[in-house]
């Protein structure tokens, strides 16, 4: 298996390491040839106007969208925001998966915070999300999957389809169960996550990052 992670700015030596930790090929993307011969791409945190601006410059934004319109792509923080459909304000996206977001939805970096999830989908103990001037996912479409909440019913993680989208930072949590999720979609995207309901089951206390 050969997964391409976006490499223009942010948190994609993390993914990395993960997916090679886990066996798995990866392909740091950067322009549109990356793209040849991979099975899925995960879109990682940073900055997301920047890594649309970037991916506009590179003469990548047509060819991703392409790309993830026909195979599995997973995007975590920034990445879920270039996924977006909307991002409330005027700035490069795929606009794939409908869903709503407003970015820094949190607060600042100063602002970040830890929770454990519980996530069905994933199974075993909950998930240890942590969230770095994450967005918020406002308002999804009828396609759209959610897959973990918070406290206040706010969906942080969705899939639609062969889209997966985290609010959050899974490649930061030492904790691989997100990415065999992906692994397991671009094995086999057709195959659905079965229903869930999911909440916050513990608040760690907020640390900067």
């Amino acid at each position: 298996m050969k997964i391409g992670i976006l490499a223009l700015q942010g948190a994609f030596i993390e993914h990395e390491h993960v997916l090679e930790g886990l066996g798995v090929e990866t392909v740091e993307v950067r322009l549109p040839g990356h793209l040849a011969g991979l099975e899925g791409l995960v879109i990682p945190g940073g900055e997301s106007t920047t890594i649309g601006k970037l991916a506009v410059d590179f003469g990548l934004l047509e060819p991703l969208r392409r790309f993830a319109a026909r195979h599995p792509a997973w995007g975590t923080c920034a990445g879920l925001i270039f996924l977006a459909r909307d991002a409330g304000r005027a700035q490069p996206l795929l606009g794939l998966m409908d869903v709503v977001v407003a970015r820094n939805a949190f607060g600042r970096q100063v602002d970040s915070f830890e929770a454990a999830l519980d996530v069905p989908v994933l199974g075993g103990e909950p998930f240890p999300a942590v969230f770095i001037r994450a967005p918020m996912i406002e308002r999804v479409g009828p396609g759209v999957e959610p897959l973990a909440r918070l406290a206040d019913g706010q969906v942080v993680a969705a899939r639609q389809g062969h889209l997966l989208a985290t609010a959050f930072h899974p490649e930061l949590s030492g904790d691989a169960r997100f990415h065999r999720l992906f692994l397991s979609m671009v094995a086999d995207p057709g195959r659905p996550s079965r229903p869930v309901q999911t909440a916050v089951v513990a608040t760690r206390n907020p640390r900067s990052q």
